[in-house]
């Protein structure tokens, strides 16, 4: 099972967008297809708002409750959260869900360091494989924020790996075939056990900062899996 978070806001009292939540089935369908044949199962999660909300963090409260309904429905199967922008930074804070074996962070939105607040938080990665992939040009958030909460992480979980889109921006449009190819090897191999893709091995394996800064190459996906 993949959950696919939608986007959100820092702080909002409105109802869920439905923006979001349509601009996020791109990802689930493209999941869904490249796993049917091994049964994968994609929804995108309906939050119950649109904000994140300080130290309320609604919608990793939200995603949790996700992966609660998911054990509910389907009984004991691994869980992968996959989460853009908001929604990557709730997926990475409700990786230590019981179900969840992975999760996949793209382009997260994460706050500017506050010396007076605590820091993103790390050790629920902890026994979770963890792709973080984030374009060089995003100006919505800051991908070295993303490297240093992947610094922190990668030094009590070795299976964290980060790519970069060169010159892409916070939506991944310009590399979109490609980032879905990585994010498909990625959760099959997570959630199936397969062997994963020349570069996302070579990533996981490589120690800071070259599996953190691991260039995402044009054509990904094209040539066959070795």
């Amino acid at each position: 099972m993949v959950l696919v978070l939608p986007n959100g806001e820092p702080e909002s009292a409105r109802g869920p967008s439905t923006l979001s939540h349509a601009s996020a089935l791109p990802l689930a369908r493209s999941l869904a297809r490249a796993g049917r044949a091994d049964g994968l199962a994609a929804h995108v999660v309906r939050y119950r708002g649109r904000g994140w909300n300080g130290p309320d963090a609604r919608l990793a409260a939200d995603a949790s409750r996700a992966a609660d309904e998911a054990v509910r429905r389907y009984g004991d199967i691994p869980v992968c959260l996959a989460g853009q922008g908001m929604g990557g930074r709730a997926a990475l804070h409700a990786a230590g869900h019981a179900a969840v074996n992975s999760v996949l962070a793209l382009a997260p939105w994460l706050p500017e360091n506050d010396m007076a607040a605590d820091p993103e938080p790390v050790k629920q990665l902890v026994g979770r494989r963890v792709l973080i992939v984030h374009g060089t040009n995003d100006a919505r958030s800051a991908p070295e924020l993303s490297y240093r909460l992947a610094e922190r992480a990668k030094k009590t979980n070795r299976d964290t790996c980060r790519f970069e889109v060169h010159s892409d921006g916070h939506a991944l449009r310009q590399y979109q075939a490609e980032v879905q190819a990585l994010a498909a090897d990625f959760v099959l191999g997570s959630l199936f056990s397969r062997a994963y893709a020349r570069p996302v091995a070579d990533a996981l394996a490589a120690p800071p900062p070259l599996g953190l800064r691991m260039p995402l190459a044009a054509g990904f996906g094209r040539a066959l899996r070795h």
